[in-house]
């Protein structure tokens, strides 16, 4: 469902991404692995055109879209959550769900708040409550759940684990199971290695802007030394 071919990207003149590739299926949760600094947001931001790519391809559902501004990327049903999260604080639950409304579409499973406050009960419970008054674990499913309310084929989390209580990450490996039996397309750039190894199916792992592993979770589990190499603090 997402492809992603040689793609380079640069923040004025620091080149960033150098050759980035990797894929992604419907049905299927892949990881995009590394140390802070290493490329994952910027790769995240690439695929979905914050970050216009110098050179490359993204091809999404069997299109084209590396030429393509975010808004129509996002209408064509690639989701994204952004690592900063950024909810309308002033904005209640269900005000924050009903910005991020778009139709139904062919393919991609049909979300509406009842069915979002099953998957994140939390926020069933505070439907009323302004963004500004959650804690971080309930902003960061507030966050998903509103890219959710496009109903996407496929979604790229950054860092959805990051700072957030052991409980409430249990919490968010729960869901994104559920969206992987939904049959959505789940990409994560990710420094927990556990928080991957109880929810993906393949990783990659990216250090310096290049990708220096692509294999499944368990054969990285099972090699310490690529661990210890590029992921180890």
């Amino acid at each position: 469902m997402l492809a992603v071919t040689d793609l380079h990207a640069f923040y004025g003149r620091a080149h960033i991404l150098h050759g980035v590739s990797l894929a992604a299926s419907g049905g299927e949760v892949v990881a995009l692995l590394g140390r802070n600094g290493a490329g994952k947001s910027t790769a995240m931001k690439a695929i979905m055109g914050l970050v216009p790519p110098a050179q490359g391809e993204v091809t999404f559902d069997g299109r084209r879209i590396e030429r393509l501004a975010p808004h129509r990327i996002a209408r064509l049903g690639l989701g994204y959550v952004p690592e900063e999260r950024r909810i309308f604080t002033e904005l209640s639950v269900m005000e924050n769900l009903e910005v991020g409304r778009q139709a139904a579409r062919d393919g991609a499973p049909t979300w509406t708040a009842d069915r979002l406050f099953e998957l994140f009960p939390n926020l069933g419970r505070m439907r009323e409550r302004p963004g500004g008054r959650m804690s971080g674990g309930e902003q960061q499913m507030l966050t998903i759940a509103r890219t959710l309310m496009g109903n996407p084929r496929c979604v790229l989390l950054d860092e959805p684990s990051e700072g957030l209580a052991p409980i409430i990450v249990e919490q968010m490996a729960q869901s994104i199971r559920a969206l992987k039996s939904e049959g959505m397309c789940v990409l994560l750039s990710e420094q927990n290695l556990h928080f991957c190894e109880a929810i993906a199916d393949r990783a990659y792992i990216i250090e310096k802007g290049q990708i220096r592993f692509g294999g499944s979770m368990a054969e990285l589990a099972a090699d310490a030394s690529l661990r210890e190499q590029y992921l180890s603090v």
